[in-house]
């Protein structure tokens, strides 16, 4: 393990130490009073809200070793408390800086240069997670892999996902975005050595205005790919297969995966199931088949995406098999389980965008169940685009032979209007408030057999839907 010691912060954020001795070593970084363990480092945050910098006292009261803090949330109150906190927590060291969220990523990208390992990094509108989750699996057949924990894909999770690099000897990490210049910075941290970007749909259209500007803001990936590095990118994608037509002479090597269009990674005799996919491939004049353990085209394209990193690394092709076939996926993404009531229960709530949706209403459709029952709720952060996205949801849920819509949410309105326009039986629409009016309507309606999905943007808390019905 590489140490960082506190007095290289001091030089690399220009920081002041104002307790504490400058031998010690950075211990793990954690943002939240309640997760704190002996001897970790807290990190104050300024949100929208709180200012967690402000609850240092609670941290070194929980074992923190180490306090970073900015200075401009708390100079006068420390100085006031500091011979008190000398006296009582001689052990302690607090280090203040002029923006925590600089210094984190600052630290971070010390903490990156200190590794010469191979690094996954994955960008795109949807399946960053998933897509991830399978990366990781075939590439811990060779290597010790570290990867993004949950959704920690921002201006501070991937920062801290970086932080948390210890012995391993490869590396898997998701960057997300809301708005332009937020992947740069990022790619600039992690310096990936092969960047994916999934896919360019709709999610953020509402803060980027066109496609056009999400496929920019994509792009930004290869601001921090290394010199020798690789792009790989899903070539069924309208944007990223446009993309790369007119960018083929590009200074770095780009590899393609896609079922449709003619690409590197490519599979043939594709058997979908609501359990599971097969196909085949043909890889170094071999036939191989594929186990998928995951339901739906989407997870096709994700297993593509690994088969494409793994030769890359040069990963034995059975190794690759048997990393897809054996990976897990993140909770709250296509998580499918049957509850006590034997309702086949689809639990992909954690986010939702048209290109997402769309997917997830496919895969219920395919599904043998007595009632297909879709939970939809509003899809976030799509701007002047809402109407037209929510619309076309409602199009999907006509097309893929969904029996009964509830819907959560002002914006889900325009769901259920295009789905009746589309000739959907009002009879089997349900329009709730909120939450706990959708949970009473699915447990009046549904029994066992059936088969109810739970999608909606992150913001709605399906969660609370999921836990109600399945616990």
């Amino acid at each position: 393990m590489k140490n960082i010691y506190i007095k290289d912060i001091i030089k690399i954020c220009n920081a002041e130490l104002l307790c504490g001795n400058e031998e010690d070593t950075l211990t793990d970084i954690v943002k939240d009073t309640r997760e704190i363990k002996k001897s970790d480092t807290y990190m104050g945050f300024k949100g929208e809200h709180n200012d967690g910098n402000l609850f240092y006292n609670i941290a070194i009261e929980n074992g923190a070793k180490i306090c970073i803090l900015q200075k401009s949330s708390v100079k006068n109150k420390i100085n006031l408390e500091i011979e008190d906190i000398k006296k009582k927590y001689s052990n302690v060291s607090i280090i203040l800086v002029e923006d925590t969220i600089k210094a984190l990523q600052e630290i971070a990208s010390f903490k990156r240069n200190m590794y010469d390992i191979p690094v996954v990094g994955i960008t795109g509108s949807v399946g960053k997670t998933s897509t991830k989750d399978i990366i990781a699996s075939v590439m811990s057949k060779k290597f010790n892999v570290l990867k993004t924990l949950g959704n920690y894909n921002n201006q501070i999770g991937l920062p801290l996902t970086v932080l948390r690099l210890k012995d391993e000897d490869a590396m898997v990490v998701e960057m997300g975005m809301n708005m332009p210049n937020e992947i740069s910075p990022l790619s600039k941290i992690a310096r990936p050595s092969v960047a994916v970007i999934t896919n360019v749909g709709t999610a953020h259209i509402g803060n980027l205005g066109s496609r056009e500007n999400i496929l920019k803001a994509k792009l930004e990936i290869l601001d921090g790919l290394q010199k020798d590095g690789i792009l790989v990118i899903n070539n069924d994608n309208d944007m990223l297969h446009n993309w790369y037509m007119e960018n083929k002479n590009t200074n770095f090597k780009v590899v393609t995966f896609g079922m449709e269009n003619k690409s590197d990674i490519m599979p043939y005799d594709i058997e979908l199931s609501e359990n599971g996919s097969t196909y085949k491939i043909d890889i170094d004049g071999k036939t191989y088949t594929v186990n998928i353990s995951v339901g739906g085209n989407h997870f096709v394209l994700n297993s593509l995406c690994a088969i494409a990193i793994g030769r890359i690394f040069d990963i034995p092709m059975e190794d690759i098999l048997e990393g897809i076939a054996n990976f897990e996926l993140t909770k709250r993404r296509m998580q499918v389980e049957k509850n006590k009531s034997g309702i086949t229960v689809i639990n992909d709530c954690y986010n939702a965008n048209y290109d997402s949706m769309k997917a997830a209403i496919e895969y219920l459709g395919k599904i043998n169940a007595k009632k297909k029952i879709a939970v939809l709720g509003d899809m976030l952060e799509l701007g002047e685009f809402s109407k037209e996205l929510h619309e076309k949801v409602g199009e999907e849920v006509v097309n893929n032979n969904v029996d009964i819509l509830i819907t959560v949410g002002s914006e889900a309105k325009h769901i259920v209007n295009k789905a009746l326009e589309e000739g959907f039986n009002k009879e089997n629409i349900y329009t709730c408030d909120n939450n706990e009016e959708a949970v009473k309507v699915v447990k009046k309606i549904a029994s066992a057999g059936d088969a109810i999905l739970l999608k909606a943007s992150n913001g709605l808390n399906f969660q609370e839907i999921y836990n109600k019905i399945c616990h």
